[in-house]
């Protein structure tokens, strides 16, 4: 698990940073995503995560971004992995109710609506399914690195809670580098908590 600091000096975290733990970093998302069989991520990229998770948790992992470059053959399904060009907004060719976790890494900052990607999350998302966020906050080495705009954990948790969403939580790991936020939809007949 990671430790929890609020902040640690930047200028001592090197460059690297986020490439020195990415595969710890993926190692606690798959351990975290464990239990789910059907697992949606958003702003997948090229599909790599995907491609880790389809292996190392035997899961069947839909990736989803919008630029759609670099995905694996021809962006269709492999296998276990299946890759598709689309807005996280409208996500029409995933039925209600059929995913069992929801992830999205280092992509909500890019998010033009983050709230209604989040509110379609929530549609395609089986009740008592989870939503992992993972996402660089304001005032980290990302935003001196890349001078984007950040969201405060707060944020994440009250975007979370905006779209639906229950018990949304939203704490700093990896030397306060990193966001880690999660929630829950809620059972049907329940309001979110």
């Amino acid at each position: 698990m990671w430790p929890h600091r609020e902040q640690s000096g930047l200028r001592t975290l090197p460059e690297d940073f986020y490439e020195r733990i990415k595969e710890r970093l993926w190692q606690q998302i798959a351990e975290e995503l464990r239990e789910a069989e059907r697992v949606l991520e958003v702003g997948c990229g090229s599909c790599e995560l995907a491609s880790f998770l389809a292996e190392r948790n035997d899961q069947h992992v839909i990736g989803v971004d919008i630029a759609g470059n670099g995905f694996p053959g021809d962006g269709g399904a492999q296998g276990m992995i299946e890759c598709r060009k689309a807005d996280a907004r409208s996500l029409e060719f995933i039925q209600d109710c059929s995913v069992d976790a929801v992830l999205t890494v280092h992509a909500l900052h890019e998010m033009h609506k983050p709230v209604e990607v989040l509110g379609e999350a929530n549609r395609v998302l089986r009740a008592g399914g989870e939503v992992l966020v993972v996402d660089f906050p304001r005032g980290s080495l990302a935003q001196r690195l890349w001078n984007e705009k950040y969201y405060s954990p707060p944020e994440v948790e009250a975007m979370l809670s905006q779209a639906g969403f229950a018990r949304a939580t939203a704490r700093p790991i990896a030397q306060g580098q990193l966001i880690w936020a999660e929630a829950r939809k809620a059972s049907a007949g329940r309001e979110a908590l």
